[in-house]
């Protein structure tokens, strides 16, 4: 049994990770935004000053007055889960909790002076204790990598620019904002869900939660490995009309799809990174601040790339495709020209008795034989660049 300052926490005995940084956990894509966010000296200070403009004090008057918080004397389960999640992930400061009257299964984590975590009763009656572990650290998580400031942040920033949208062409640059935020968003749940299963270290119970956040408290009527077909299934059905209402779908929405979760979940779950954190082996928090920009936005671009090329859906396929034809293309064509200006060179020795070369000669030949050496290599790289 784990036990903390605090009071005790859940029997089942689970590993702890010490100075652990969200980068551990964070996907590529969030890790790279909130890398260079957190680069810029005083970034959270000022707006942290600014959250009189926002209505985070209203908000955490409403949760006091109109839900219930969490605690040893109320949801005393709840509260034994979020300090077990704190403690496991070795946030100090134990962020307050509420529960409020709602039947959509949700939970959400706000705030910018200090995060806020808010559940609903629809998701506290939907799951079981190890399902609802994982919830609270998928939210325990938001708060670690300071999702709860940075989202509300460039939502005040959004809300703002929407306010000059009477700009000419501010509509278009408008929308583009937005639908970069909500890609963020996407990507910063996918990290979430990870802190959730450090947090949980179950998982299938991981798995059932979505399942049940997507189907209803009706398990027996459900399977995990048929949920993660079905995954599988959406991302490879179908033509291109079906990869770009895909697209169509999913920019209005703050959250991947729940099988899509389920899916990248178990993924990383069976990776190299998982087990390495499991082991002991993750980056610290002190080390957060000598963090390269450059590395991480490298990395996310890595991860998209990789998407690409390991894609099912038609779409991403085509793409990789064509990125393929084209380093092939790129990559001959640059062969080529160093082939024929590296034979040129090669003619530049003098003609002896007989039309013959002399000293010339042998190398020119080695020149050509290096321009083919070239094309080869150009040819290699082309392809390389296609892959990633």
């Amino acid at each position: 049994m784990t036990e903390n300052d605090q009071g005790s926490v859940p029997s089942r005995q689970r590993k702890r990770f010490p100075g652990i940084s969200s980068r551990a956990y964070e996907h590529p894509a969030d890790r790279s935004a909130l890398v260079a966010l957190r680069k810029l000296s005083g970034f959270d200070t000022a707006f942290k000053a600014l959250s009189g403009l926002l209505p985070e004090r209203s908000l955490r008057l409403l949760y006091l007055s109109d839900s219930v918080r969490v605690s040893d004397a109320q949801f005393s389960h709840l509260n034994d889960m979020l300090r077990d999640a704190c403690y496991i992930l070795d946030l100090e400061k134990v962020p307050p909790m509420y529960v409020v009257q709602d039947p959509k299964p949700n939970a959400m984590c706000i705030g910018l002076d200090e995060p806020i975590i808010v559940v609903t009763t629809g998701l506290v009656e939907l799951l079981d204790e190890e399902e609802m572990r994982a919830v609270v650290g998928h939210e325990v998580g938001h708060a670690l990598s300071g999702h709860a400031v940075y989202r509300t942040v460039l939502l005040f920033l959004t809300n703002l620019a929407l306010k000059v949208a009477w700009i000419p062409l501010g509509t278009v640059a408008i929308t583009a904002i937005v639908t970069a935020l909500r890609e963020w968003f996407r990507k910063s749940e996918l990290s979430a869900d990870r802190a959730g299963l450090l947090v949980g270290q179950d998982v299938r119970a991981s798995m059932r939660g979505l399942m049940k956040i997507a189907g209803g408290n009706h398990l027996h009527e459900m399977n995990v490995d048929a949920f993660l077909a079905q995954a599988d299934e959406y991302e490879k059905a179908g033509d291109l009309r079906d990869s770009v209402l895909k697209i169509l779908n999913v920019l209005p929405r703050s959250h991947p799809f729940t099988t899509v979760r389920a899916a990248e979940l178990k993924k990383w779950s069976e990776s190299r990174d998982y087990q390495r954190i499991m082991d002991g082996h993750y980056p610290k928090r002190s080390e957060d601040k000598d963090t390269s920009v450059t590395d991480s936005f490298r990395e996310s671009a890595g991860h998209y790339a990789d998407t690409v090329r390991t894609s099912k859906d038609p779409l991403l396929k085509l793409v990789g495709d064509i990125a393929g034809g084209a380093g092939d293309l790129a990559g001959d064509l640059g062969g080529r020209l160093r082939n024929r200006f590296g034979g040129q060179g090669g003619q530049g020795g003098q003609t002896g008795p007989g039309g013959q070369k002399t000293d010339g000669s042998p190398g020119g030949d080695a020149r050509a034989d290096g321009g083919d050496g070239k094309a080869d290599g150009g040819g290699k790289a082309g392809d390389g660049q296609s892959e990633g």
